[in-house]
């Protein structure tokens, strides 16, 4: 398939990825997220970077894992981490970016707070019907869905790694997180993964 690509010129897209966590690795190594890139036409690397951290994001880090990607034959990398305690979202994509066809994708505060975002699934974890107006108002989205499941269930989750295991198996969605309107960064990621379709 022949498009557009956004950062310029005309090209055969596939795209690659490098996360900043676990989590992050597990919603794009989900069977919906590999459904919504077939649905979108788009070809990636089946391989997620996990850099391990947000500050191990930065340019002279993630060299060999752009390397790695490219010689997977990547057109076009997302990088995908939290905003978590930067004042702004601007400042992380200036702190990260690492060059050309680099697209950086910034969850506000956490990636959590996208789970938050997807009202069927975060639902069908808490066990009852939930609704989050403002996902991405949360400091730490994850220690209020921890608190929330107590006040809930009067049980909690210990772990991000184990909340996006359940989320997940809830049926998480990019696409359903992407349509609560109060959920920018989830809407940016799916607009660009769209936008390469064009």
């Amino acid at each position: 398939m022949v498009d557009k690509c956004p950062w310029g010129g005309a090209a055969m897209v596939k795209l690659g990825f490098i996360v900043e966590g676990d989590n992050e690795k597990a919603i794009l190594n989900s069977a919906l997220f590999e459904g919504l890139m077939t649905r979108l036409g788009l070809d990636y690397v089946k391989e997620v970077f996990n850099a391990k951290g947000g500050g191990n994001l930065l340019p002279q880090n993630i060299g060999v894992q752009i390397d790695a990607l490219i010689q997977l034959g990547a057109t076009s990398i997302f990088i995908l981490t939290d905003q978590e305690e930067a004042p702004c979202i601007t400042e992380v994509k200036n702190r990260v970016s690492a060059g050309q066809n680099i697209m950086v994708v910034v969850a506000v505060k956490a990636i959590e707070a996208w789970f938050l975002a997807d009202n069927t699934a975060i639902s069908k974890f808490m066990g009852a019907k939930f609704q989050c107006e403002h996902p991405e108002s949360y400091p730490n989205p994850f220690l209020f869905i921890k608190q929330e499941k107590i006040r809930l269930t009067g049980r909690g989750v210990d772990k991000k790694r184990l909340l996006c295991s359940r989320i997940l198996a809830s049926g998480f969605s990019l696409e359903a997180a992407a349509t609560h309107p109060n959920c920018p960064s989830a809407k940016y990621f799916l607009d660009k993964l769209k936008s390469l379709t064009i």
